[in-house]
């Protein structure tokens, strides 16, 4: 009866109010400026925003099915809180599958934002009913694709000129390939039934040679994968490069995992969503090999191998017997292989990998799970002395275990793992999120992580890019206190208690953000943001022995005013104006930058356009931008200096199965007539770039 009542109250609000939703809801593009600005970490250099984005694209590409979805598979998209998704599961138990999305409106924890924002994301379709044979489904599956794209600097770097010749004969390294930036790549997939791919890149520099001593062959990086869902018992099996995602990221730490941003509630904890595909095309952090995990009643094991060539340096050393051997001192995380230097560490090595995981769902309430992993390389690692990483991970083989836990009580969900490493070194995390009331959520997640705690691939909430030497506690908090307006904010207190990179001390810092929203109208949004960082640097070496090694707190602050307005369904337009202020040593820099977007939309093209101003005093006043581009492509520069950046965004569709999207983007200078140095060097003012990107679909 109840049900019935429900399903009569929506028809009535769908014929009365029918301007909330078309009447049939489509998937949406994903307003990926937005979505980024508000769930991405605050941009610093050694976030790997690639990878994040590729996994965000990919939860696009595969929906979550909301009438088969559990907790953590919820909690995945990070944009639902804990009572929303307890109430959608009770209203699930209650009454039954969704038979529309519309009726999400009856679920009270639900408004009209929230269901807007989770559309894209969210399906009712049963994508694992699969009628056809498995060859045939995936012979004429609709999500078939081939994309190409060519990106280029137009003005000549250093790298690019003829070699000259120094006072001493040495003749100067110079990059061994063309300016062409190229990318290739193939994919076909259905959600939760299989995906299928490879991805090709040759990076700007780089030669397009078939050359097995150096290991080039055309195209300098080539990536497959191949995975099957629900086969059986088996819940995932994966051959080729793909990644893995358990517990809260201490040993397994792949996949969708933010760290400090707007979205302060949900983004702390981690999903155990297993074992993903590899698809971005960095050159590191993946593993190569076979995995699968196997679901029998209440327990799921997961067990995987990997053998991948890394890229690092040799250095040879002699024993007293005269015997020669060879070990790596340093990895190459760039991927770069332009210079005779950089292809010499290609491939230098392998890395081996054995691991497992376990996990058992207790209750509907309380899942428990256990994460193994053995890492053995084939030569030994010995880095380069420094005193800063000292406990740093050395030899040629490393053990990683794990015990972690999600607990649903009333409106708190707990969570924590806690691993060790073979040094002996700790990592912990533990944390909550809860709903305190309709207007209020909070989180709390408190880390330790010891200075000789090892994990190749964790991924876990930290201050730094991983999960070593910090102990830190974080809180964040949501409040929604009147209709339209929303405020976010959190405070990060951090200790490091040993040395780190730049910072030849045990120090502490903290830091804090405060955004304040306000959605007038479902085409007017304005809001703004504050953040403010202080932390310890080493400061310069003066050559003096009383400044050697000294530090200094360095205070950021920066500010953020935003306004999108949507003038009609087709023209769309934001205003943005950046502040930065870095405060060492009583000196201060200090940076201003605005930003002028507009959106076009028609039924087969769109345009997209920038003009922006900046002006800051030096580069630690920078500023960040994150900036539209063509699809897979993801871009989000530093601003330092004086100068003007603009860019012209072009989609079009040539015909149903082929779409075509062109940016052209200059960075114009007042302050200099040299940009960058080394090889990198423009000898101008200006810096200009095109990308051209075709995506054809096969079978539409």
């Amino acid at each position: 009866m109840g049900r019935l009542i429900t399903i009569a109250a929506l028809l009535i609000w769908i014929l009365g109010i029918h301007s909330a939703f078309p009447q049939q809801v489509q998937r949406p593009e994903i307003d990926l400026e937005s979505l980024i600005e508000r769930l991405f970490p605050i941009p610093e250099e050694d976030v790997d925003y690639e990878r994040i984005y590729e996994v965000l694209l990919q939860l696009y590409l595969n929906p979550i099915n909301l009438n088969k979805a559990d907790f953590d598979a919820l909690q995945a998209i990070y944009l639902l809180t804990p009572s929303q998704i307890d109430g959608l599961l009770s209203y699930r138990s209650r009454y039954g599958n969704l038979l529309s999305l519309y009726e999400l409106q009856a679920i009270p924890e639900f408004d009209l934002e929230t269901i807007d924002r989770i559309i894209p994301f969210v399906t009712l379709e049963d994508g694992e009913k699969r009628t056809e044979p498995f060859w045939k489904r995936l012979r004429n599956e609709e999500q078939t694709f081939l994309i190409f794209r060519h990106r280029r600097v137009w003005e000549k770097r250093k790298g690019f000129s003829p070699p000259d010749t120094s006072s001493t004969g040495r003749i100067s390294s110079r990059y061994l390939g063309d300016p062409n930036d190229l990318y290739l790549r193939f994919r076909t997939q259905r959600s939760r039934d299989f995906s299928l791919g490879f991805t090709l890149d040759k990076d700007a520099g780089e030669q397009f040679i078939w050359n097995h001593p150096s290991r080039r062959y055309g195209f300098n990086f080539f990536s497959f994968h191949f995975q099957r869902y629900q086969v059986g018992k088996w819940k995932t099996l994966a051959l080729g490069d793909f990644q893995a995602s358990f517990g809260q990221g201490l040993v397994f730490g792949a996949g969708y995992t933010l760290g400090k941003g707007a979205e302060t509630v949900p983004t702390i904890r981690r999903s155990s969503v297993g074992i993903l595909p590899y698809t971005a095309s960095l050159e590191w952090g993946f593993f190569r090999g076979g995995a699968a995990t196997y679901r029998h009643k209440k327990w799921e094991f997961t067990a995987l191998v990997s053998s991948a060539p890394r890229d690092g340096r040799s250095v040879s050393a002699i024993d007293s017997l005269a015997d020669e051997n060879f070990f790596i001192n340093s990895f190459n995380q760039s991927g770069l292989h332009r210079t005779p230097s950089e292809i010499s560490t290609k491939n230098q090595f392998r890395e081996y990998n054995i691991g497992s995981a376990i996990q058992f769902q207790v209750n509907p309430k309380l899942s428990i799970g256990s994460t193994f992993l053995h890492t053995q390389f084939s030569q030994e690692w010995i880095p380069t002395s420094r005193p800063y990483n000292q406990f740093e991970f050395q030899g040629k083989t490393n053990q990683l275990g794990s015990f972690y836990f999600n607990y649903n009580w009333k409106n708190f969900l707990f969570f924590g793992e806690s691993a060790l490493s073979k040094s002996g070194g700790n990592g912990s995390v533990l944390g909550f999120i809860t709903s305190l009331s309709s207007q209020v959520d909070l989180s709390m997640l408190w880390r330790n992580y010891d200075k000789n705690f090892h994990s190749f691939y964790g991924n876990a909430f930290a201050e730094s890019s991983r999960p070593i030497n910090e102990r830190g506690i974080y809180m964040g908090m949501e409040i929604r206190p009147i209709k339209k307006w929303k405020l976010n904010a959190y405070y990060d207190f951090f200790r490091f208690p040993w040395l780190k990179y730049r910072l030849y001390n045990p120090s502490f810092g903290n830091e804090w953000l405060t955004r304040l929203s306000y959605q007038a109208s479902k085409s007017l949004q304005v809001f703004l943001q504050y953040r403010e960082e202080q932390k310890d640097r080493n400061l310069p070496d003066l050559n003096e022995p009383q400044t050697t090694y000294q530090s200094a707190t360095v205070k950021r602050r920066n500010g953020l005013f935003n306004l999108d307005y949507r003038i009609n369904k087709n023209l769309f337009i934001r205003s943005r104006v950046w502040w930065s202020q870095v405060t060492i040593q009583s000196q201060q820099s200090n940076g201003m930058m605005v930003v002028q977007d507009i959106r076009l939309d028609q039924s087969r093209w769109k345009i997209t356009a920038r003009y922006a101003l900046f002006d800051t005093d030096d580069y630690d006043s920078r500023i960040y931008a994150y900036e539209n581009h063509v699809l897979w492509t993801f871009s989000i520069p530093a601003f330092s200096g004086q100068g003007q950046r603009y860019y012209l965004l072009g989609e079009y569709d040539l015909s149903k199965k082929l779409r075509l999207y062109f940016r052209w983007a200059r960075t114009t200078y007042t302050d200099r007539e040299k940009i960058s140095s080394g090889l990198q060097e423009i000898q101008g003012n200006r810096q200009s770039e095109t990308t051209l990107l075709l995506r054809y679909f096969l079978n539409r």
